[in-house]
């Protein structure tokens, strides 16, 4: 069985959370441990499905009038899943949320239909909330390295200030994600040329460590006053523990209002700057996606619209005839 990473829970606590009946506990425990083992599934994944099971199974007491068995889980209809999402609604989820509920609760039922425990054909013919189409939201290359560099400037702890920048610099310098960035252990530093990343899935990808971006990881481990051994983190908070996303991303929103930001800069929006400025720069969709770690190309693809959009405000400004 997978070890839970730092903040999920094991399969056994899963499984306990969940007001179900006692006949499900054990297939909740499989299907955790399944998605842990063998989806190999990130913390924030395994958070956010858990949590989404959960809240469904609390519709059911409320709905059926006790803890949902299987029985009653093969027997669910179409009208009873379309109420959970109302339910979900009116409580304020958008179409985002709401989908990715639908789509841990069909992880669910899928995995009891692939045991020959119970199948729901009602939950098959449920569609998904319709999502609004949306681009990425980069920064100007001017605003990200302003950015970063008033990450470094800023009057606090020098080496918290190092650490804040050289995590900044990996996001927009490497394209990382800010889970990828902050597991990151000591012992891969000095960075090389190039770094062994797991991302989404462990799915592994090889990414290209610019220099400043070594020199920045230099300059905050000669600063950093904790001895780190080679498994310890990188990144580290003020009791030397592995840093925690929010304190990046609390850090991102002091850094922003600061320099007049908009809201939507926030660390993932460094990963957008990072594959749109390589594009703009003519870069390859095929090789942004390598370094990206995306499984599908399409989704490098919105990159694209990003780049189109960009001409097209250069073209309305610029062009004599635009505002006639």
């Amino acid at each position: 069985m997978a070890r839970p990473a730092p903040g999920t829970l094991t399969p056994d606590q899963a499984a306990a959370a969940i007001a179900a009946a006692e006949d499900v506990h054990p297939h909740l425990r499989a299907w955790y441990s399944h998605l842990m083992a063998e989806r190999r599934a990130s913390p924030a994944t395994l958070v956010n499905y858990h949590r989404d099971v959960a809240r469904f199974f609390d519709f059911l007491v409320d709905h059926l009038g006790h803890a949902a068995d299987l029985e009653a889980l093969g027997a669910l209809e179409l009208r009873d899943f379309r109420a959970f999402l109302t339910r979900r609604r009116n409580e304020g989820l958008q179409s985002r949320s709401l989908a990715r509920a639908l789509s841990s609760i069909r992880s669910f039922f899928r995995f009891l239909d692939r045991g020959g425990v119970i199948a729901n054909a009602a939950l098959t013919a449920l569609r998904s909330p319709k999502l609004p189409h949306a681009i990425p939201k980069p920064l100007s290359p001017e605003a990200a390295l302003d950015l970063i560099d008033e990450a470094a400037d800023e009057r606090i702890e020098p080496w918290i200030a190092a650490r804040d920048a050289a995590i900044l610099t990996l996001l927009y310098g490497c394209g990382l994600r800010i889970a990828e960035a902050l597991s990151i252990d000591r012992r891969s530093a000095p960075l090389p040329a190039t770094l062994r990343v797991v991302g989404k899935g462990g799915k592994e990808r090889i990414v290209p460590v610019l220099p400043v971006a070594r020199q920045a990881v230099d300059d905050y481990l000669r600063l950093c006053p904790f001895g780190l051994g080679p498994d310890d983190p990188l990144f580290v908070g003020a009791r030397g523990r592995r840093l925690d996303q929010r304190m990046v991303r609390a850090t991102v929103i002091r850094l922003r209002q600061r320099l007049g930001l908009a809201d939507t800069v926030t660390p993932h929006a460094l990963r957008h700057s990072f594959a749109t400025h390589l594009l703009a720069g003519g870069g390859d969709l095929r090789a942004i996606q390598e370094l990206l770690g995306h499984a599908s190309l399409s989704t490098t693809q919105m990159y694209t619209e990003v780049e189109s959009q960009r001409l097209l405000d250069i073209y309305d400004k610029a062009h004599p005839r635009s505002r006639r």
